[in-house]
């Protein structure tokens, strides 16, 4: 019996093992792409043979440093999508986690169903809305249309994580005198933290990572995000420098890296936990 259940242990390890490293090569992959030379991007290597590690300035300092411009827009309105959509789905998720009211089960589902469609079919409508709105090719009409994108998920994972909170604390604050928003940001706030990091996190993914929404509602060059700067920077109809791509890529990794780090606690607690600390 001991044999066996060393075996299976054995076996679960080494299938682990596997899809860890199939999930990590393509990062791998892109990493030592960075750091060829171009006459090497296609070919099989382990590591290079020629290192380039001059890629990552002449992409950083290209144009003028536009590569700054373009991080600098990445970071505000990845931010500016963060504090929109956590203000408004901590609200909303609040009022659908304590309060009972006709269609609170039906907003429940239509945030959910929301979920269902590809964001190609949002192109159109939201671009005759920003239009009319004056609000094409700004950072404040990038931020809306991200925020809403963001806002049904969030609000979903908030509502999860306050359902978790005993109601008990609530009613013992309005007994002290508190009122709802009192109760909301002096109580309710403080104790949701590791699950609003976790969503803050998953807003600033969103807007940090998108292309398509950026593509299509920023056209002025100083105005581009990231991911859009890169490949109109580095990709044609008929020429696409893999290695400064490759470069840029781990470079716009960096940050969301760092976040990680730093509000790992936060994260990590918020995913596993899901209660109040006594």
């Amino acid at each position: 019996m001991a044999v066996s259940t060393t075996r299976r242990h054995l076996w679960t390890h080494a299938v682990l093992i596997f899809a860890c490293l199939v999930a990590l090569f393509p990062l791998y992959y892109v990493l030592v792409t960075s750091l060829k030379p171009a006459g090497d991007v296609y070919r099989v290597q382990i590591l290079p043979a020629e290192w380039r590690p001059g890629n990552y300035a002449q992409v950083a300092l290209r144009d003028n440093a536009i590569f700054l411009r373009w991080f600098l827009n990445s970071i505000l309105i990845a931010l500016g999508t963060t504090l929109f959509a956590l203000f408004f789905a901590s609200t909303a998720a609040y009022a659908l986690s304590r309060f009972k009211f006709r269609g609170r089960d039906t907003a429940l589902t239509l945030f959910l169903v929301t979920q269902m469609f590809p964001g190609a079919i949002l192109l159109v409508p939201l671009y005759a809305m920003l239009q009319r709105l004056g609000l094409l090719d700004s950072y404040a009409g990038l931020i809306l249309v991200y925020a809403t994108v963001a806002l049904p998920f969030s609000i979903w994972m908030l509502k999860g994580y306050y359902d978790t909170i005993p109601y008990s604390l609530d009613e013992a604050a309005i007994v002290d005198g508190l009122s709802v928003w009192g109760v909301f940001w002096r109580i309710i706030t403080p104790l949701a933290l590791p699950g609003m990091a976790v969503t803050g996190f998953f807003s600033f993914i969103t807007a940090w990572n998108e292309f398509m929404f950026a593509l299509v509602f920023m056209s002025g060059d100083t105005h581009k995000t990231l991911p859009v700067g890169l490949q109109s920077a580095y990709m044609s109809q008929h020429n696409i420098q893999w290695h400064f791509m490759a470069a840029g890529s781990v470079m716009i990794t960096l940050p969301v890296i760092l976040m990680f780090v730093i509000a790992q606690r936060y994260i990590v607690a918020g995913l596993t936990k899901g209660g109040v600390k006594g």
